[in-house]
């Protein structure tokens, strides 16, 4: 048997089993916390891929959105729904996440690390006013405000220095020969 296959099958004979049983009314078998592992397994199966072999950056992405995903969902369940209202805005940080692991170890591309600020900015945002509230109504335009100022700022071109009239331009190793070089020989041979 195959290495890369051993562990779909160990689960999927794992799954079958604890589904017979459950049918056969050995034990109460409950999906309500089981579905999650169809979103947690995928994610933890790419991250592990990834850092076993150290090659295909590319799938921490889902491996990242996945895992996110699955432990979301799990920590619902486990709060009965309560915080979703809330805590909504992790589906915008989900791809956010992947995209910063595949910068952090795919070749740290700036374009996708970019789109990962972007992304984490808007799932932050969007946290800080759904779980603070009236401290959002603050927090929120501060924070656009400073955003704002530091693209101003960082963008502004630097003034360049004006030039100093009295100040010589350098010459240039040929056009210091040609001032010193004078072509008279004749005061050469008398010394």
């Amino acid at each position: 048997m195959k290495r890369s296959s051993t562990f779909p099958g160990i689960l999927l004979i794992t799954a079958g089993v604890l589904l017979l049983a459950s049918n056969l009314g050995i034990f109460k078998f409950n999906w309500a916390f089981i579905w999650p592992l169809f979103l947690l397994g995928p994610g933890l199966t790419f991250e592990l891929s990834y850092f076993a072999t150290r090659r295909n950056p590319g799938v921490l992405v889902p491996g990242g959105i996945l895992t996110l995903y699955g432990l979301f969902f799990y920590f619902n369940m486990i709060t009965n729904w309560s915080f979703m209202d809330s805590l909504w805005p992790i589906f915008i940080l989900g791809p956010g996440l992947g995209l910063f692991q595949l910068y952090l170890f795919g070749g740290r591309d700036r374009g996708v690390l970019i789109a990962s600020s972007i992304l984490g900015f808007i799932s932050l945002s969007f946290l800080t006013f759904t779980l603070f509230g009236f401290a959002a109504d603050f927090i929120g335009p501060g924070a656009l405000i400073l955003f704002g100022l530091l693209i101003l700022t960082k963008n502004r071109k630097r003034p360049t220095p004006k030039a100093d009239p009295f100040e010589q331009s350098p010459l240039s190793d040929e056009e210091l020969e040609s001032y010193y070089d004078t072509d008279d020989d004749s005061n050469d041979e008398t010394l």
